[in-house]
This record gives structure tokens, C-alpha cells and sequence, in this order.
């Protein structure tokens, strides 16, 4: 890495081109945005500071992303109470998302607000290795080989925790798949009234 070699500027550079992503790492492993911002502070500088230890075995997207899990991972060990918190970063609510394509309507503020509550609330109940092999495959969508790289877990165990994740989130979401219709509450009947 250039930036172990005396280039003061690689750093800004390695920085700038993955810190999106990273950032989405963070936020989601969190779930607030000024921890996440913490923990991705403590990440970059402990990469900065690790730089000359840099080996070349992974890329160095890899790497980052590894100190990035660790720093959120050191936060959230040092944290005794949770809280739920909604983030607002759109793009990355794949099941709201996917919630909105199939019932075909624009985007509802709300609905995404509350299954962003109730997925933060589901994945903070399962045990923080499957919760963060969850995070990397099911919703920033990494390979399970990328994702065994970061969290440093042979393929199989992260592919054994997703499976166990899931199994565990489902009963606590299942009503994101099938959403009901509204009710009426005038006539006690599911659906809009006639006019």
C-alpha cells in the first residue's frame, strides 16, 4: 500500500473510494447514524494507523471492510442497551424496497420508516454473528466468500449463520411478505368503502 511506503495522499484516496460502502457497513451493523459514524471514525484510524502492517494477502477493500466489522463489533460488545433507531439511507432497505415493487405504489415514508424499525428490532435479537453475517450478504450484498474474507470465517460458517439468521428472523417479519389490506374500520371489513 502506497500510503505505508510514504505517500501522504493514499490514505485520503483509499478513504474517498470505499467509504461509501464502509459507511453502509457501519450504519447497518449499528443502527444509529452517530455511533456508526464513531465506529467508522475508529476504523479509519486504526487502518491508518495498521497501514505499515498491511500485508497484501486480501484486497484492500477487504481489509478496510475487516477493521470496519471489528470497530462496529468492538462498539457494540462495549454497549449494554440497543436502541432501534430508523436510518435514513433508502437505498440500502432491501425489504422495503421489495415490499414497494411488488404492491406496485410510490414511495410511502411511513411504511419504510416502520419496517426499517422492524427489521432493526428482529436483527437486534439474533446473536451478533449471524446479525453481522446477515448485514454483509442478505442486505449490502456481498458474496458469501466476501463476507467470510471480512468477518475472517471459513465460507461455510457464514453461509450456517445466514441460514440460522433467517430461520430466526422470520417468524418477527413475516408480515412484511404479506401485508394486509387496510381495514375499513366503518364497516369492519378489509378494503376501501364503495363510493
Amino acid at each position: 500500500m502506497r500510503h505505508s511506503q510514504g505517500d501522504d495522499q493514499a490514505f485520503a484516496v483509499l478513504v474517498r473510494r470505499h467509504r461509501e460502502r464502509l459507511w453502509a457497513v457501519s450504519i447497518r451493523m449499528m443502527g444509529d447514524r452517530e455511533e456508526a459514524s464513531d465506529a467508522l471514525q475508529d476504523a479509519f484510524l486504526s487502518a491508518f494507523r495498521a497501514a505499515d502492517r498491511f500485508r497484501g494477502e486480501s484486497q484492500v477493500s477487504t481489509w478496510l471492510h475487516r477493521i470496519v466489522v471489528n470497530a462496529c463489533h468492538d462498539r457494540l460488545r462495549r454497549r449494554k442497551v440497543r436502541p432501534a433507531t430508523p436510518t435514513e439511507d433508502d437505498t440500502l432497505d432491501v425489504l422495503s424496497n421489495e415490499r414497494l415493487g411488488r404492491a406496485g405504489g410510490g414511495p410511502d415514508h411511513a411504511a419504510r420508516t416502520e419496517t426499517r424499525l422492524d427489521v432493526q428490532a428482529a436483527l437486534d435479537l439474533l446473536p451478533l454473528e449471524q446479525r453481522l453475517a446477515l448485514t454483509l450478504v442478505d442486505m449490502l450484498g456481498y458474496r458469501v466468500e466476501e463476507a467470510a474474507q471480512i468477518l475472517e470465517v471459513a465460507s461455510g460458517t457464514v453461509k450456517s449463520r445466514c441460514a440460522r439468521g433467517r430461520a430466526k428472523l422470520l417468524p418477527s417479519l413475516a408480515h412484511l411478505r404479506n401485508p394486509q389490506p387496510p381495514r375499513d374500520v366503518t364497516s369492519g371489513r378489509g378494503g376501501a368503502t364503495p363510493s
